[in-house]
């Protein structure tokens, strides 16, 4: 399953080498609620490997957009179980701001050109 979602970049952790052949990094974007802002929501993504490097260019609150898929786990240890999941990034691109609309320039009645003298054609 592959998503994908934009947000600000709020939280940028390092690169945690987890085991000798097993490395990832987290980090966290802000998703605006178009509603209510104070609704926001804070989602934490994981890359792995050779992906940790895609969030070097990325700055603190840049807008990206994050595609990502869903990976669910069961755990067991001492008898009990237990599931997580993680939502594991694998693009990261940068959100380009949209290009502002030119100003229109303001017009005065000067400005207009006059108007073609009137002929006698029927067309």
């Amino acid at each position: 399953m592959n998503f994908e979602i934009n947000g600000k970049v709020i939280v940028k952790d390092d690169t945690q080498q987890i085991s000798d052949r097993f490395k990832k990094r987290e980090f966290v974007i802000e998703v605006e609620n178009e509603r209510n802002s104070e609704w926001n929501d804070f989602i934490k993504f994981q890359l792995t490997q050779d992906r940790c490097d895609l969030l070097e260019p990325i700055s603190l609150n840049e807008e990206i957009k994050v595609s990502f898929n869903i990976r669910g786990r069961k755990w067991e240890k001492d008898g009990r179980v237990n599931y997580f999941s993680n939502l594991e990034a694998w693009r990261i691109e940068k959100v380009q701001a949209e290009a502002a609309i030119p100003e229109m320039p303001e017009f005065t009645a000067d400005d207009v050109p006059p108007a073609p003298e009137e002929d006698d054609l029927p067309f």
